[in-house]
């Protein structure tokens, strides 16, 4: 994947936390996230996040694995 494309996770990350209305704040405390690890999600600087962390912002949008991995 070439670096100026953004993942599809760091894509449906933000998609879900736009449909919620949540701000990045937000969900990183939502998530017991860094706010920059969200950031960085969501700008693809961080496109191949933890499982774990890709796990607690899922629960936290009350989205599954497979909603932010597909």
């Amino acid at each position: 994947m070439s670096s100026d494309k953004k993942s599809i996770i760091s894509i449906n990350i933000k998609k879900h936390r736009a449909k919620k209305g949540l701000s990045q704040d937000k969900l990183s405390k939502l998530a017991d996230v860094s706010f920059n690890t969200i950031t960085k999600i969501e700008s693809g600087a961080t496109p191949n996040p933890t499982i774990d962390t890709v796990r607690k912002i899922a629960d936290a949008l009350g989205a599954s694995l497979d909603d932010l991995m597909r």
